[in-house]
């Protein structure tokens, strides 16, 4: 036996019994008056920006105006265009916005939820300029717990939390936006 095996044995014997995650009662954590304004309060304050639609026609005029811009503008709200979804990074270095659809909000963080299959190519959120999503003003719950109630983590196996713009601000102390992903995030919740 190697010592990479012994140590390997050791450390499986020697492993703690496996405990239940706790049960969370939802009726006793946080809850917001209007998850709405709450989800836009956190969101606006971590730099991302929320307009609220009354219908989503409205978003299909200003699509189509930036797509007459002659930027690179992806549009996945309705469909996972094909073509999209081989693209490889250096091919999409271009791209300045994408559209996308997200399964729900949290009210508690501003985050939204998307599945690989809203995102059809996973590169598009975080190589983009610009990052638009769409969710339903319905779909915004409370907490990251009420989140992990709706979703299946395990359903495609890959789906991303993601809360306003890229940013950061680890070298000297300066924030810089857009260093990782988007530099603006806006949230369309349609009413």
């Amino acid at each position: 036996m190697s010592s990479r095996d012994k140590i390997l044995n050791a450390i499986a014997a020697n492993q703690p019994d496996l405990v239940a995650p706790p049960t969370i009662d939802l009726d006793t954590v946080i809850s917001y008056e209007d998850n709405y304004t709450q989800f836009k309060k956190v969101l606006e304050g971590i730099g991302g920006k929320v307009e609220l639609l009354s219908d989503i026609a409205i978003l299909n005029n200003q699509i189509q105006k930036d797509k007459a811009s002659g930027q690179l503008v992806i549009n996945m709200i309705d469909d996972v265009d094909k073509q999209i979804v081989m693209l490889t990074s250096f091919e999409l270095e271009k791209l300045e916005k994408v559209y996308l659809r997200a399964t729900l909000g949290v009210a508690e963080n501003g985050s939204v939820w998307l599945y690989e299959s809203q995102m059809g190519n996973r590169l598009l959120p975080f190589i983009c300029q610009h990052l638009m999503l769409v969710i339903h003003k319905k779909d915004i719950v409370t907490t990251m717990h009420h989140a992990y109630q709706q979703i299946d983590i395990a359903k495609e196996g890959f789906g991303v939390f993601i809360a306003g713009p890229s940013k950061t601000a680890d070298i000297e102390q300066s924030l810089v936006i857009g260093a990782h992903g988007a530099r603006t995030a806006t949230i369309y919740v349609v009413e």
